[in-house]
């Protein structure tokens, strides 16, 4: 490594970046807590939403307690079928999903449901989406091998 011999060290300003390539890995352990049940249900391919009991306000989305009121949240199995409210092309990604760029995200809506729920869209080509694609029902399908991740659960447009 190179370095200035002798009292003058003026030469270090102009020195550029020191750059270290080092491998890191590292187990991380994780607790899906109160939504642990949700990523069970996907494991036996159902699917599972969350219903705050007094006031009837589902959340497609697992939540233990309602945003409004407070109160727990009762799970409630529905069907995975709904319609796509919006979708994006995501032409970068994760690490884990660099290989399957570009793929496409959607927010379906459940009849059953207040909220949206994020899921991908497969079966598409995603350098053809369409404003066409909003409004179209999609079916839910789930992973033969789940490795207990959102996902788990995928969907399909219906023709």
């Amino acid at each position: 490594m190179p370095f200035p011999q002798g009292d003058d060290l003026s030469s270090l300003k102009g020195m550029a970046p020191i750059v270290v390539k080092q491998p890191y890995a590292i187990e991380y352990n994780y607790s899906y807590g109160m939504d642990s049940p949700f990523f069970a249900a996907l494991t036996n391919k159902r699917f599972i939403v969350s219903r705050e009991p007094e006031t009837g306000y589902t959340y497609a989305t697992p939540r233990g307690h309602g945003m409004y009121t407070g109160r727990e949240t009762e799970w409630v199995e529905i069907e995975p079928q709904g319609r796509i409210h919006a979708f994006t092309v995501c032409h970068f990604g994760s690490e884990a999903f660099l290989p399957e760029c570009p793929y496409v995200l959607i927010q379906v809506k459940f009849d059953e449901c207040d909220t949206l729920f994020l899921g991908r869209l497969v079966g598409v080509d995603p350098l053809e989406a369409s404003i066409d694609w909003i409004g179209k029902q999609v079916q839910g399908r789930f992973l033969r091998n789940a490795k207990l991740k959102p996902t788990d659960i995928y969907f399909n447009l219906v023709e």
